[in-house]
């Protein structure tokens, strides 16, 4: 069972219901990317204090969204393997130790190697959040748990850049990483003292490489990943065309950009808070295509309105996409859902196969939304790109995800298992 610790059996039901558990949930899944966040103001200031190109500086975010992706991949099949707690523990150690070299880094390729191991370690808190929730929770409540987390991390993301300017002004950039530290240090007390391992025990064949097996031969797990990932390219796309179309096609301030751009963030997380109170009393297949639903109206409303010519106004644009955001978190969290709970045990690896390519198809396709931003006079590009996104998702459900009734439930779920552990 590689020590996997025996649990009595109302130890799961009693750290669902932790508040306590829940909070350590939400502050390991963000203190990766608020960290990435609340440094993007004092870019310019590193840029001027280095005496660099702001292009340069700007790595020490892309390296840092590299090093998350990475982690996904590899934090999520160690925790399978060795236990949640221990891969937790040591990617925050990595993480403080890597904050540490940010606060004493003399030049910007310093800090930059650093931000990029920093990220590496803190990651591994937002893949294996993933998975105790799979570990505690049952199937039909994954979906709620994660967007209740989910909702709770958009607040903290919200305010971020603002908590990160304020640190900058009053004290420095280098007092951020103070800052970023000692919320490393939290965190990984707070894992350390108040959550035990939540990992199921596994088969004695049960290996990585037999888990990735079964999995990319599983329909529904193809199928659910394919749609998370999708429908999360919806969010990168728009974020790397919307500057470009605000700010130069229609005249506006970074400033008004940003505060139009927060209306997006508001609508997923009203998705996700709407989601928490649906999710009990629906099946995950049933919310997916609500927020297919949703995910279609308003990118084909917002093509029409860039056809029409109505797209020239931020309100038009970005009222729209508030439609498309709300679909676009019921189909994020259940797909995710739906993944991680065909092989519990697995769900780790699972959760990091998702996140990688959710972060690295992601940079391409924030690189892919800039350049329809920047090379055209209209917005009809960048919102014909989301529609056609929306209509890939919605192919993935009919074409690739088995039906309801074939789709697995917790007792097929454990009779596979039994099956394949007989096989094995």
């Amino acid at each position: 069972m590689h020590g996997m610790i025996s649990k009595p059996p109302g130890a799961a039901a009693n750290l669902a219901t932790s508040r306590l558990v829940l909070l350590l949930l939400v502050v390991m899944t963000g203190v990766a990317p608020i960290s990435l966040y609340i440094l993007v103001p004092a870019l310019p200031v590193l840029a001027t204090n280095f005496g660099s190109d702001i292009s340069i500086a700007q790595m020490t975010v892309s390296l840092y969204m590299v090093g998350i992706a990475l982690s996904q991949l590899i934090m999520g099949p160690l925790s399978d393997r060795f236990g949640r707690r221990p891969v937790l523990l040591g990617g925050l150690a990595l993480m403080v130790v890597a904050s540490v070299a940010c606060i004493f880094a003399e030049t910007l390729p310093q800090l930059i190697a650093a931000r990029f191991f920093q990220a590496l370690g803190g990651a591994s808190g937002m893949v294996i959040s993933r998975a105790i929730i799979r570990d505690i929770y049952e199937r039909d409540r994954v979906a709620s748990m994660i967007s209740l987390v989910v909702a709770a991390l958009m607040i903290g993301q919200m305010v971020s850049p603002l908590t990160g300017g304020l640190i900058e002004t009053a004290f420095g950039w280098r007092a951020i990483f103070y800052a970023i530290t000692i919320a490393a240090i939290i965190v990984a007390v707070g894992i350390a003292v108040a959550l035990p391992e939540t990992r199921r025990s596994r088969g004695a064949g049960s290996g990585f490489r037999g888990d990735v097996g079964i999995l990319i031969r599983n329909r529904a797990f193809v199928g659910y990943v394919m749609c998370q990932v999708l429908a999360s390219q919806i969010i990168f796309t728009f974020a790397g065309g919307g500057p470009y179309i605000v700010v130069t096609q229609m005249g506006r301030s970074s400033a008004e950009y940003g505060a139009w751009f927060a209306t997006s963030g508001f609508a997923f997380l009203v998705g996700n808070l709407l989601c928490v109170r649906f999710a009990p009393r629906h099946s995950l297949e049933k919310l997916i295509w609500f927020g297919l639903a949703l995910q279609l109206a308003g990118s084909l409303a917002n093509l029409l309105w860039s056809i029409i010519g109505w797209n020239e106004a931020p309100a038009w644009l970005f009222g729209t996409q508030m439609i498309v955001m709300a679909g676009n978190a019921f189909v994020m969290a259940n797909s995710a859902a739906g993944a991680i709970s065909i092989r519990p045990e697995a769900a780790g690896t699972a959760s990091g196969t998702m996140g990688f390519l959710q972060q690295g198809i992601g940079a391409l396709m924030s690189q892919f939304g800039a350049y329809l931003g920047g090379h055209s006079a209209t917005t009809l590009p960048l919102t014909g790109a989301v529609l056609a996104i929306s209509l890939l998702c919605a192919c993935v459900m009919i074409f690739v995800v088995p039906r309801r009734e074939v789709v697995v439930s917790e007792a097929l779920i454990e009779q596979a298992e039994e099956e394949e552990s007989g096989m094995m």
